[in-house]
């Protein structure tokens, strides 16, 4: 497999019902997004993505196994592979390097779909939404 252009996070904390996602985007604009970023010459994909969202979102966490999927979109006259990841948060701060011009908040997943629903990350949703749900069964099997 190739390697992505970029990488990022459907970020997310709390569990079963209870569970929100992440969503950023500039200040001033409505088009809600995730954090996600150039794959830099030496870096993951996987550090990628875990450095965007702390720059982009003011998180920490941790990968949740390898990305869940895959989303193409055009930027000028390329076409861009990101790879995405599902991430549990850990850690957020109040104040984080790029707070100046992003805000974050969180949605439930219903909402999430909603506000991404014209973005390419969007089918990516109902697998990450699915993924935990398995996770939540496994926890209540073993416990």
């Amino acid at each position: 497999m190739n390697l992505p252009d970029q990488a990022g996070t459907i970020a997310v904390r709390g569990v079963g019902r209870e569970c929100q996602l992440c969503l950023i985007r500039k200040k001033g604009s409505e088009d809600w997004g995730i954090p996600k970023g150039i794959v830099e010459s030496g870096a993951t994909p996987a550090e990628t993505a875990l450095t965007e969202t702390w720059e982009e979102a003011g998180l920490r966490g941790r990968l949740m196994g390898e990305p869940i999927g895959t989303y193409q979109f055009k930027k000028r006259s390329s076409m861009l592979t990101v790879a995405i990841y599902l991430m549990e948060v850990l850690e957020q701060l109040e104040e984080w390097e790029e707070d100046w011009f992003r805000e974050r908040s969180w949605f439930s997943f219903d909402e999430a779909a909603s506000l991404l629903d014209d973005h390419p990350v969007r089918p990516l949703l109902d697998r990450a939404r699915g993924l935990l749900a398995d996770e939540m069964r496994k926890q209540r099997d073993r416990g």
